[in-house]
């Protein structure tokens, strides 16, 4: 296939083809991609899918003097605008999604069109492909992959009209983002689904939850402990696809607070409470606070206890003094619960490498969180103390039981703890 612009915006399609269903929207800057949208629109035809074009460019006929689907003509506007047409933009892609007109989005941009593209699918579900063919810095779309579940392409080179380099990303691209499509949650979920937090650390932990809720016929959905992780989770919590919540690893409390790589910021520990479902508290690895290399951790920690986890993981324990604040943020945030909570505290180590012999191992440090935690927790909510490891199949028996008396199901109707 053989196409060339002849122009800064190169061809580009008339209006919103009639009756759209199940078509793949094409987020660009117009003004400076358009060669390249249109390109891929073609592409995206070719496959069998119809497209409709979403400008979003900054300057006054950013669509030139052809105007496709979602363009407008524009005042020119500096950078503080972007918001603006990030959010002009949202509104389009959730009328579109509403009404079922397109189930694929994909976006073509540079450095600028990538951080809009970031802020305009936000909203949109857990699942709904997203794909960002871009020539942004790495660590623009390495922030960009924290916030959703978007498919990156980098380019590696710049994006400058049709060429023998971009043609084979766009060609690719076009394909891909043609293949998928969206189905809404309620077309597939059949079962009730549990959310929970785990950490390398912790892993025989959500191991033994996993079996025990799939032997009552419970799918469980596990999330790393990492940052992203809980902050992803927290989100989808919010957007109601879980219907409970096992959170036996809130080490991302202790990177907030002590400045490490692996924290999920304030929402973190909210939106279970929010929405009124079940949850079970563990703290699971809040023996450690995760840093990069050696070379990367501040100085004010020098002469701490480290290990390195890997070469690229150096993690540190945390002191009596730390975990008590651990406890009382967690307390706070819990507090605000008025839907069913517990917390789960494992007395014989929140760790892998805390337990009997281990190299974090420090019995004094766990128990500071725990008082602080019961000092700070609202009445209301219990808090039980188990003689056991986390990692110990009757700490997770004792959370799924829990839970799963919460969840009403038949294998454990009767069930106490």
């Amino acid at each position: 296939m053989s196409h060339r612009c002849t122009g800064d915006n190169g061809p580009v399609r008339d209006g919103d083809p009639p009756e759209l269903e199940d078509a793949v929207a094409i987020v660009a800057t117009l003004d400076t991609k358009g060669c390249e949208a249109s390109y891929l629109a073609d592409i995206i035809a070719r496959s069998g899918r119809q497209t409709v074009l979403i400008d979003v460019g900054t300057s006054r006929t950013a669509c030139g003097t052809k105007q496709p689907a979602g363009c407008s003509a524009r005042v020119a506007s500096p950078a503080e605008l972007l918001k603006e047409i990030a959010a002009t933009a949202r509104t389009r892609v959730r009328d579109l999604l509403q009404s079922r007109a397109i189930s694929a989005i994909v976006g073509v941009a540079g450095g600028k069109g990538s951080a809009t593209f970031g802020a305009l699918v936000s909203e949109l579900p857990y699942g709904f492909p997203k794909l960002l063919v871009s020539s942004a810095r790495p660590a623009l779309l390495a922030e960009l992959a924290i916030h959703n579940d978007i498919i990156l392409y980098p380019t590696l080179v710049d994006l400058f009209g049709i060429n023998a380099f971009t043609e084979r990303v766009l060609e690719n691209a076009g394909r891909a983002v043609a293949a998928m499509h969206y189905r809404p949650a309620e077309a597939v979920r059949k079962r009730k689904i549990v959310a929970i937090t785990a950490f390398g650390v912790t892993t025989p932990a959500a191991h033994h939850c996993v079996a025990h809720l799939a032997e009552s016929g419970v799918d469980a959905i596990v999330f790393p402990a990492n940052g992203a992780g809980g902050r992803k989770m927290e989100q989808l919590i919010a957007a109601g696809e879980f219907d409970s919540v096992i959170d036996l690893t809130t080490t991302e409390l202790a990177d907030e607070l002590f400045g490490g790589t692996a924290g999920a910021g304030p929402d973190r520990l909210k939106a279970a409470s929010d929405r009124l479902i079940p949850q079970v508290i563990a703290p699971g690895a809040v023996d450690m606070v995760n840093f990069g290399p050696p070379s990367s951790v501040p100085v004010q920690f020098r002469g701490r206890q480290f290990y390195s986890h890997t070469p690229y993981t150096t993690l540190m324990r945390t002191t009596p003094f730390e975990n008590a604040r651990i406890g009382r943020l967690t307390a706070e945030r819990l507090s605000r619960a008025k839907g069913p909570a517990v917390v789960l505290w494992p007395a014989k180590g929140v760790s892998d490498y805390d337990r009997e012999g281990g190299i974090f191992r420090n019995p004094e440090a766990d128990k500071a969180w725990l008082d602080a935690l019961k000092d700070s927790l609202a009445p209301a909510i219990a808090v039980r103390e188990l003689n056991c490891h986390i990692n110990d199949p009757e700490f997770a028996a004792a959370a799924t039981t829990w839970i799963l008396k919460q969840l009403g199901t038949e294998a454990d109707r009767d069930a106490n703890v």
